[in-house]
């Protein structure tokens, strides 16, 4: 019941990840999603249904950094590239009647959860200052950027260390180690936690 189409649209994914073909990036993509989205109970009826009649849509693009940084320019006002970008779809503004109306499959609108934009470039740079394996850097943004478009947020310390945990445990199960560890070895223990 739920359609991810992956786009990939610029850049060389595949080199990035160590010869993965466009079908196994998509793969890896659609599973991550799929373990962040397992995370809210309201989708527990949508993941039990292996039908994918598009009633819920979610769209991740591969890109570069100059179509991110354009998309981010557009839609936040920040005139650079970024790592992840996350644009929620209808889904966040359904009632709980609607949820129950497509999950029984009634003859309603599809919902869209929301699209998610990727940097190659800046995946890249990151993954290697920070000594991290690329694939397990992109998955950690996948997750991320997923878990935007259920609402969760970093903005206040509280929300980031709830959506890091979440984060972390969802690695964990992927056999990734804690992505945020790489700060705790450039951290004065005096100083108090910055926000994401």
């Amino acid at each position: 019941m739920i359609s991810i189409e992956s786009v990939i649209e610029a850049g060389d994914w595949s080199a990035l990840l160590g010869g993965l073909s466009d079908a196994q990036i998509e793969t890896l993509a659609d599973k991550a999603v799929r373990h962040a989205l397992a995370t809210d109970p309201a989708f527990t009826a949508f993941l039990g249904n292996a039908a994918n009649d598009g009633r819920l849509t979610l769209a991740l693009l591969f890109t570069d950094n100059a179509a991110v940084r354009k998309l981010n320019r557009e839609w936040r006002d920040q005139d650079k590239p970024t790592n992840v970008l996350s644009f929620p779809g209808d889904w966040l503004e359904l009632e709980d009647e609607d949820i129950a109306a497509l999950a029984a499959g009634d003859d309603v609108p599809p919902a869209h959860i929301g699209d998610i934009a990727l940097a190659l470039e800046t995946i890249r740079d990151e993954a290697a200052e920070q000594g991290k394996e690329p694939r397990a850097h992109l998955l950690h943004l996948i997750l991320h950027g997923t878990l935007h478009l259920l609402g969760h947020d970093h903005e206040i310390d509280a929300e980031a260390e709830a959506m890091e945990a979440l984060e972390t445990r969802l690695l964990a199960d992927f056999g990734i180690a804690d992505p945020y560890s790489y700060r705790l070895e450039d951290v004065d223990p005096s100083h108090e936690r910055k926000p994401v």
